[in-house]
């Protein structure tokens, strides 16, 4: 569910207990292991963790005034989410986040690289936080995962 809400704080604060209480939680380890330059805001009605244009001039490829999302965090109808487009902009990091759940006894529910949960004791905090942590070099494999032709599109920017 896309929320209305512009901070942060608004967003969580229209939550029910149980929800804002878990997605408090699911923040705060986002926070803990973020990389640098990735900045928290609410970014397509959820929260969201971006490179902002100062550190990211070229914004989302799918939307360039829409600064590099990062990870999204939200609260749906029927589920709760962290959506990792650290992890969807690499297989490896998707499939590295899988396998450990697996070593480590969980079961995500998880699509590409959203992870779904009903309740908090149904996520591996501490691996969601180990995927994030893992992102350091980001932006790196999102310009390698770029199509061509948005590659060309900055090429001849660049060059008119």
């Amino acid at each position: 569910m896309t929320s209305s809400a512009t901070t942060v704080e608004a967003y969580l604060a229209a939550l029910p207990d149980d929800r804002r209480t878990a997605l408090e939680a699911v923040r705060a380890e986002v926070n803990r292991n973020l990389p640098e330059g990735v900045e928290e805001g609410i970014q397509y009605g959820m929260i969201g963790w971006f490179y902002p244009h100062a550190r990211y001039p070229h914004g989302y490829h799918c939307d360039p005034a829409q600064p590099l999302p990062f990870a999204s965090l939200a609260s749906q109808k029927a589920h709760m989410a962290v959506y990792l487009f650290c992890a969807y902009v690499d297989r490896d990091s998707a499939a590295w986040l899988r396998a450990e759940a697996a070593a480590r006894g969980c079961k995500l529910d998880m699509g590409k690289a959203c992870v779904r949960f009903k309740k908090l004791s149904d996520l591996p905090l501490d691996l969601i936080g180990e995927a994030v942590a893992r992102s350091s070099d980001f932006v790196a494999r999102y310009e390698a995962a770029l199509p061509a032709s948005v590659i060309a599109k900055r090429k001849k920017a660049r060059t008119a």
